[in-house]
């Protein structure tokens, strides 16, 4: 005990013993669970099951990857991904624009565009299918006002689609604007200055001196959002089911399913590995853009 003291208090092993705690927590949270889950996706197993795990080598990884239903539901979530993430990135923008100019109670309604950011993916999917609601929701009053019949936007493929991306672009949008107006108030006044000594038209002052400065954040923003709605599981869950029938229902949703309601656990770690090797490359084709863009300045 004598000699374990002053070891344990030297101060060259002091940063070691501070970090400790942190990686033995993250290794028990993440590492471990991931390390077991892909571990898993090698062997015949079923959490309902007392049978003890059986080597399958890649069987559930060419399984799923010759399984039509899986490949349904990546075009699925494609379709959300793109519809979404477009609609966030144009709306996102256009509000970085307004608030990079400054007018009166800028502040406090910034504050309220920020706020469904803020939101739990529960509460804005429970809000945006009760406004869906065909009796008494806000959107079937609306169009009811208008045509006299009642709307069922979640009854058809495409007006579920729309929904699940409203409410997406709803909540997320103001991420976007965020990353874009920190580019925008950044560009320097003088450069402005300069552009209209040159009498540039606005649309010559936005390509040379504005988008340069957040050419990069946009596709900062565009990476973030393509991961996240990729993995998009509550808002899908909540508002459609994946219905009607399963028109809706995102390759995050058909994990779950096969997960804990068919008990198909190695198959679904499989899956769960490709989504990972797919997140994956989307990073990996962002980098290389950025590093492209940094060796042609």
């Amino acid at each position: 005990m004598g000699g374990f003291l002053p070891w344990l208090m030297d101060p060259k092993r002091r940063g070691a013993m501070l970090v400790t705690p942190a990686i033995v927590l993250l290794f028990v949270m993440n590492i471990f669970p991931l390390m077991w889950s892909f571990g898993l996706s090698f062997f015949h197993y079923k959490a309902s099951s007392v049978k003890p795990p059986r080597f399958a080598g890649l069987y559930y990884y060419e399984k799923v990857l010759s399984d039509p239903v899986v490949w349904e539901r990546f075009q699925t979530t494609a379709t959300i991904v793109s519809l979404s993430v477009l609609t966030q990135m144009v709306i996102g923008f256009g509000l970085a624009l307004l608030f990079a100019k400054k007018f009166p109670l800028r502040r406090e309604i910034l504050m309220l565009v920020l706020t469904p950011m803020m939101l739990s993916f529960v509460a804005v999917g429970v809000f945006f299918k009760l406004f869906y609601e065909p009796t008494f929701g806000v959107v079937s009053y609306l169009y009811r006002s208008i045509s006299g019949e009642a709307m069922a936007l979640l009854a058809t493929k495409w007006g579920a689609i729309a929904g699940i991306v409203i409410a997406d672009a709803w909540m997320w949008s103001p991420f976007v604007m965020l990353l874009v107006l920190a580019g925008l108030v950044s560009v320097p006044d003088y450069l402005y200055e300069a552009a209209e000594v040159d009498r540039a038209t606005p649309w010559e002052r936005f390509k040379a001196v504005t988008f340069p400065y957040i050419k990069g954040l946009l596709l900062l923003a565009l990476l973030f959002r393509t991961i996240e709605t990729f993995k998009l599981f509550d808002l899908v869950y909540i508002i459609t089911a994946g219905g009607p029938g399963a028109s809706t229902e995102s390759i995050a949703v058909y994990v779950y399913r096969m997960a804990f309601q068919f008990f198909k656990t190695s198959q679904s770690s499989a899956l769960s590995y490709i989504l990972l090797f797919v997140v994956i490359v989307l990073t990996n084709l962002y980098l290389y853009f950025v590093n492209r863009r940094e060796r042609e300045a």
